[in-house]
């Protein structure tokens, strides 16, 4: 695919050909012992930890957190293609545009929205998709459209309003990068988030609410890159 080095993994381990990507190094640690028999720390250079180990169906996995937004994503996404990842599932959280999604359920992407500077640097604009047959495999409680952005605390609240009157239920700041990253390179990517916000209201996931979604995240992508 390319013959680089990464620069910002430093591994440790033998990087899977399936990967479950969180933003949070935390919640990799947590996955990592979730899913991972005897998981072997494969990154902790800048405080990306990932962790390679053996998933319930004794193949390897890899879950590589990818830190906060596109432009980290992005390259730990380009360093693990290099490396040797082809099936990538971002497992992270998203904040609900639609009234219909509660806090903690599932969302499986069906398409993000590219309203983020990552993925419109990489040449990328509209909606992105995802790679059928992973999105296909993945179990959640809705699906539909995300829309990436690069802003958490997003001073205009207009910008929600279009994102929502183009089809967008939920908004996250890495799926869009992923989906772009994913097609320029021909690897396979999916994203399933957890509801941990609903804008309207700026209601709040509570934190052992949040652990019990991520483990079902968790268990959603690896039952998927899987099959």
């Amino acid at each position: 695919m390319h013959d680089l080095r990464p620069v910002h993994l430093r591994p440790h381990a033998d990087v899977a050909e399936r990967v479950l990507l969180p933003g949070d190094p935390g919640r990799a640690l947590r996955l990592a012992q979730l899913l991972l028999e005897r998981p072997l720390m494969l990154n902790h250079n800048r405080g990306l930890w990932g962790y390679t180990g053996a998933a319930e169906d004794g193949g390897p996995l890899t879950i590589q957190s990818t830190g906060m937004g596109g432009p980290s994503a992005a390259i730990v996404i380009e360093e693990l293609v290099m490396l040797g990842a082809r099936r990538l599932v971002r497992v992270g959280t998203c904040g609900a545009l639609a009234a219909g999604l509660a806090l903690g359920e599932l969302v499986v992407a069906t398409g993000a929205l590219a309203e983020d500077g990552t993925s419109r640097a990489l040449g990328a604009s509209g909606v992105l998709e995802p790679d059928v047959d992973l999105t296909r495999a993945l179990r959640g409680d809705h699906e539909g459209l995300l829309v990436s952005s690069d802003l958490f605390y997003d001073p205009d609240p207009a910008r929600a309003e279009a994102w929502m009157r183009a089809g967008a239920v939920g908004v996250e700041m890495e799926a869009a990068t992923l989906f772009a990253l994913a097609a320029r390179h021909g690897v396979a990517a999916a994203c399933v988030v957890a509801v941990s916000d609903a804008l309207g209201t700026r209601e709040r996931i509570a934190d052992d609410r949040l652990e019990a979604a991520e483990a079902a995240l968790g268990r959603a992508a690896a039952a998927a890159v899987a099959r």
